[in-house]
């Protein structure tokens, strides 16, 4: 009876392994099969929340503590964590807690020095620690992330992306900050929605326990961190699920202790260290396979799959020209390009941008394409090239595509809208018959009448919408309660109407009060809002 228990379990497994195999073929290969062997689980709730609200309650459950130092577009995340671990129900008890059943510990520094130091020191007890910053504050890090990064501690450190002041201070998103910080040895990973800032927070969460590689993980500042839409939570279970437990206790154990004393921090001589620096290759090599395998596991739970370049294309043939970017101008270039049904132009969008995989990247540029745009949300003045055109570049010569000609742009910096109009000039540009004639560099967004490198918008607009979403400008002025308004409205008409999807932006100066303030709206029934960009002249239903 034992033994016939025994080859009925077997089976069993069997079975299992099988599907989960096939459900690993259908997520690995986009298979549109897997809408029907994925059930969406009943306790998956949605919400309709901001960027920063959707990071802070994954992050909150999946750490011990958190040091933070507010700075614009962050602060929301540090504020909410901290006003959680702070609420307490009708009987005394903490309201929010992590899966370990107590309430996060966050704790403000007096800088965002400190809160590096401080959470140096929390990895290296053997805590799970994060913290959130943008800008200047994630300058004042990088002293503190190559330590981090160097002695392998696991972490994520979540950043709303922000300009930093060069000719003038700005508080507006773009990604200069994380752009500087790349070479620090931190796993980078990029959201594209406010969805994506809640499950990349998991994600990256899982990727650098497994890896031991620390994980920054971005969204643009404002355009996502403030962008308020609706989005499905990962419930506890989900995440306890996800969770490597046994790389949790790894880490913990790995904490300095008297009970197992080890020697940190030291002075290395020329005899040995550069052999210890090449040591951690294997770590960083291992990063691309075990971030792939987290997407994977992700999938399983929530039916929602990812990957670390997504590639999207809507023509019926083979596209010839690739358009190559991160953040949120990947949905407005996928927008776009859904709505001109391009044969010709296909979207890579760039969700793993460090370790950079030259391999993964020519992988998904198909092989009839022979012009490649890259747009960067940086600039970086005396260089060849921004970032992501300079690791195109590099990638194709490496898989022998040396012949593929690439354009590098500039765009959004300090928050410059980024619109399917500036898609479509980009695509125009790129496809000039003669490659003499292609502007390289160039910038979009803007009319550059000193060094002539930007491309001339034209007077169409491109609206990718569906005639039924209701679009609504408010105008208001700072501080008179327009923009807080408009908030909680936009919240209680997606929370009472559940199959409505909303979409809200505000747009207003760094002086916040005295100044005038806009507000985006937009509603639609039963389809996904992605439109990252403002309402265009001419569009909106209803002004106010």
């Amino acid at each position: 009876e034992m033994e016939q228990t025994n080859i009925e379990q077997r089976k069993q497994n069997t079975k299992e392994e099988e599907k989960k195999q096939s459900l690993d073929e259908c997520i690995m290969n986009n298979d549109d099969a897997l809408d029907q062997l994925l059930t969406k689980k009943v306790a998956e709730s949605s919400a309709v929340v901001d960027g920063n609200w959707a990071v802070a309650h994954a992050s909150y459950r999946m750490n011990d503590v958190a040091y933070i130092f507010p700075i614009t577009p962050s602060s929301p995340m540090g504020e909410i964590a901290d006003e959680w671990s702070s609420t307490e129900d009708a009987d005394g008890k903490k309201k929010y807690v992590n899966l370990w059943d107590q309430e996060l510990k966050v704790v403000e520094m007096q800088s965002e020095g400190g809160a590096a130091g401080a959470l140096h020191g929390a990895l290296v007890s053997g805590s799970l620690a994060t913290t959130y910053t943008a800008s200047q504050g994630l300058l004042l890090f990088i002293p503190n992330l190559y330590k981090i990064a160097g002695e392998l501690l696991p972490t994520v450190i979540h950043v709303a992306a922000r300009a930093l002041a060069g000719q003038a201070l700005s508080i507006y998103g773009d990604h200069s900050d994380v752009m500087l910080a790349r070479g620090t040895g931190v796993a980078m990973v990029s959201s594209f929605t406010v969805q994506e800032a809640h499950d990349m927070a998991i994600v990256s969460q899982i990727a650098t326990l497994n890896s031991s590689v620390p994980f920054l993980h971005f969204m643009d500042g404002f355009r996502t961190s403030h962008e308020i839409n609706r989005i499905q939570l990962v419930d506890d279970e989900d995440l306890r699920e996800l969770m490597p437990w046994e790389k949790v206790e790894e880490h913990r154990q790995r904490a300095l202790s008297p009970l197992h004393p080890c020697q940190r921090g030291t002075a290395q001589s020329p005899d040995v260290f550069m052999q210890l620096v090449e040591s951690s290759n294997k770590h960083y090599q291992a990063v691309n396979s075990i971030f792939e395998k987290a997407l994977l596991d992700f999938a399983h739970s929530t039916g929602r799959k990812y990957r670390s370049f997504e590639y999207h294309y809507y023509g019926s043939t083979m596209p010839s020209i690739a358009i190559v970017t991160m953040g949120s101008s990947v949905e407005v270039v996928k927008e776009t390009l859904k709505y001109l049904q391009s044969d010709e132009v296909c979207v890579i969008g760039i969700r793993l941008f460090r370790p950079w995989s030259a391999n993964g990247f020519c992988s998904v540029l198909p092989l009839s394409v022979l012009r490649v745009a890259t747009l960067d949300r940086t600039k970086e003045s005396g260089s060849q090239g921004e970032p992501i055109y300079m690791d195109v570049c590099a990638s194709l010569i490496s898989c022998k595509r040396g012949s593929v000609y690439v354009a590098g742009g500039r765009y959004g910096l300090g928050s410059k809208d980024f619109t399917p109009s500036m898609v479509k000039v980009v695509i125009e540009n790129v496809m000039r018959e003669n490659e003499e004639h292609i502007q390289h560099p160039f910038t979009v967004g803007i009319n550059d009448d000193v060094t002539n490198l930007s491309l001339p918008l034209g007077k169409t607009i491109v609206n990718p919408l569906s005639d039924d979403v209701l679009e609504c400008v408010f105008w208001g002025f700072g501080g008179d309660g327009t923009v807080g308004a408009n908030k909680e409205s936009t919240k209680i008409i997606g929370d009472y109407i559940k199959d409505m999807s909303v979409q809200a932006y505000f747009e207003y100066d760094a002086k916040k009060s005295s100044g005038y303030t806009l507000s985006h709206l937009r509603f639609a029934r039963a389809q996904t809002l992605s439109a990252p960009y403002k309402i265009q002249d001419g569009q909106a239903d209803f002004v106010a």
